[in-house]
């Protein structure tokens, strides 16, 4: 299963709000209440995921609308899979999550990026966590 975690639809809410904030008193931006409407029902269901398969149309384009907006890779320039490591020391993506990197699709990247976040086993989230901030900027 291809799954979006609730964790990734809170932040796409929370960049909508960013992107088209609401007046106070008006209805939310289309965008912002799509993604809204399938938090709610994750929440009522206390579901962690929600398969991609199953998020309405208007839901998943702002999904992959603020995907747009994260970086694309976890990659810190330090590939220690080309030395043979099945899991890279710089970024913690296994080899073949390396290798078919470009292939993958948003919703296979943020549970990779999920998982190594949560590991926190890599060097971008210790020694070089400064070096892999200045990428993004």
């Amino acid at each position: 299963m291809t799954a979006i975690h609730i964790t990734d639809i809170e932040a796409a809410i929370n960049y909508w709000r960013g992107q088209t904030p609401s007046l106070e008193g008006a209805a939310l931006p289309d965008t912002t209440r799509a993604l809204a409407e399938v938090y709610a029902v994750m929440a009522l269901a206390r579901a962690h995921e929600i398969d991609e398969s199953a998020m309405p149309g208007a839901a998943l384009t702002a999904w992959l609308a603020w995907f747009d907006s994260t970086p694309d890779t976890p990659c810190i320039a330090i590939c220690s899979t080309s030395q043979g490591d099945d899991i890279c020391k710089g970024c913690g993506r296994t080899f073949a999550e390396v290798q078919h990197w470009t292939a993958m699709r948003p919703v296979e990247k943020r549970q990779v990026w999920r998982r190594i976040t949560q590991e926190a086993s890599a060097w971008r989230f210790n020694k070089y966590a400064e070096r892999a901030a200045e990428k993004k900027t």
